[in-house]
């Protein structure tokens, strides 16, 4: 088994055990409705929780079992959240999970060179943008649009790309 980082929670709720969860995705809906059991473990060795969500404000609030009063949910504060990889949904085409790119070489495609990683990806809302860190360990930012990344290969790790005069 392996887990899938999904958000992180950030506050308390009220006062019987609530906690806000700041997700790490961009189908808030999806994933209330579907989160069932969650792990507070990224090794998923610790309990799994069984968990009730809702959204308010582009939040998750969430109830999780055995934490009832505002003492014990303002101990997981700061606490990741982590599902299975195997409750993962299937996605359409030219959708990919964060955790599938992280990582992938960037290739130029004017001359098929090395530019560099992909380190991170800020969602920011009208696109998500790219943190690479260059061959000459610089981090450059590319934002995630289809005139920039031109294709996605997760099979061979490579993300092809082309950098537009100007925009580094």
């Amino acid at each position: 088994m392996s887990s899938v980082l999904i958000g992180q929670i950030v506050n308390v709720h009220g006062i019987k055990g609530e906690v806000k969860v700041y997700p790490y995705t961009d189908d808030l809906e999806k994933l209330a409705k579907k989160l069932k059991n969650i792990f507070l473990d990224e090794t998923m060795k610790q309990e799994c929780y069984k968990v009730v969500c809702r959204i308010q404000k582009g939040m998750l609030l969430c109830k999780i079992s055995g934490v009832d009063t505002i003492e014990q949910a303002e101990k997981l504060r700061g606490k990741y959240i982590y599902i299975d990889e195997k409750n993962l949904d299937k996605l359409e085409e030219d959708n990919y999970y964060i955790k599938d790119l992280l990582g992938l070489d960037i290739i130029n495609i004017k001359d098929n060179s090395l530019f560099g990683k992909l380190e991170y990806i800020y969602n920011t809302g009208a696109n998500d943008v790219y943190e690479v860190l260059t061959q000459d360990n610089k981090k450059v930012y590319l934002p995630a649009i289809k005139q920039v990344i031109k294709k996605v290969d997760i099979k061979n790790k490579k993300i092809f790309v082309d950098i537009m005069e100007g925009l580094i």
